[in-house]
């Protein structure tokens, strides 16, 4: 087993090579602008970290989202092609699973990311295995009282602290953790995956003005 994982859903691109046992390379960048820049150049830097060659690799894990749409959007078309051009399967995670598992908290918390346009995509967990709610999107003052207590993982409870005032560490997805939870699921039996498509949760920011004037010939 050689498991390509990526994840461009969050600001954080992030590539990671995955033996089946342990990661044998990882990269991750974060810059949320630059997601079609960074990704292609981290592939090549994993891979030549591990000493092997992209047709050695014998599946993809992408992270799914939620995150906006463009960065989001990155990952999945990367994962898609190289899937295509090697001939293997793409297994799709919750990229919230990813954070929620490198937490390796073992006691009901949350894992909350930017969503932008204050708020943030968010999930409840009973440990860092096993999510006990959908993904969804808010504004935190909205749900701070529901989630009052609980730990918050991720960069939404760096960003809004009066609404999660106990954050928790990783801050950043890593697709190091990604791969790792794609291969347990995988030697389990190959349960829990997603198909690798967006999971947006919303509309995309740009959109078609509603006064929009057809300029073409009847």
């Amino acid at each position: 087993m050689l498991l390509l994982a990526m994840d461009t859903a969050t600001p954080a691109v992030t590539v990671a090579l995955h033996d089946g046992e342990a990661v044998v390379a990882s990269s991750s960048q974060v810059d949320a602008r630059r997601h079609g820049e960074l990704l292609l150049p981290a592939v090549d830097r994993v891979l030549k970290e591990a000493g092997l060659a992209l047709d050695a690799v014998t599946g993809i894990v992408v992270g799914v989202g939620p995150g906006p749409y463009t960065g989001l959007r990155v990952g999945l078309v990367t994962a898609a092609a190289f899937s295509s051009a090697l001939g293997v399967p793409v297994h799709g995670l919750c990229t919230l699973d990813g954070l929620a598992y490198a937490s390796g908290m073992d006691e009901p918390f949350v894992v909350a990311t930017d969503a932008r346009r204050k708020e943030v995509y968010w999930a409840r967990y009973e440990d860092s295995r096993t999510r006990v709610t959908d993904a969804a999107v808010d504004r935190p003052a909205e749900i701070a009282e529901r989630l009052a207590g609980l730990p918050v993982v991720g960069a939404g409870a760096r960003l809004y602290p009066e609404a999660f005032p106990d954050a928790r560490d990783p801050e950043h997805q890593s697709a190091a953790a990604l791969a790792a939870l794609a291969a347990e699921r995988l030697a389990a039996g190959g349960e829990g995956f997603l198909d690798p498509l967006p999971m947006y949760l919303r509309r995309p920011d740009a959109q078609v003005p509603k006064n929009y004037k057809v300029v073409t010939p009847q």
